[in-house]
C-alpha cells in the first residue's frame, strides 16, 4: 500500500472521529466503523464501490465531512440518504 493511501486512510479515520455520529463503510457484505483505523486499513485494500451509512446527531455534518476527504483522495463513495 503507498504513502497516500495510507494518507487516505489516516485522514478518513481522522475525519470520523471528529462526530458523535455512527459512521460505517459498506463493502459488498462487510460492514465496518470508519472510526476504526484497523478496520479501514483490512478494507480499503481493494478498489470498489463503498457505501457510506451515517446515523446520529450530527449527521448531516459528518456525511458532508466525510464525502470531502473520500472525494479528496479520489475514492469514490456512496452515501446513504435515509
Amino acid at each position: 500500500m503507498s504513502n497516500s493511501s495510507n494518507a487516505a486512510i489516516v485522514e478518513i479515520s481522522q475525519t470520523a472521529n471528529k462526530f458523535r455520529s455512527s459512521i460505517v463503510l459498506q463493502y459488498e457484505n462487510k460492514y465496518i466503523d470508519v472510526k476504526s483505523i484497523l478496520g479501514l486499513f483490512t478494507t480499503l485494500l481493494t478498489s470498489g464501490q463503498y457505501n457510506l451509512h451515517v446515523h446520529g446527531p450530527d449527521a448531516e455534518e459528518a456525511k458532508t465531512a466525510m464525502s470531502e476527504v473520500f472525494a479528496k483522495h479520489n475514492m469514490a463513495v456512496n452515501v446513504i440518504t435515509d
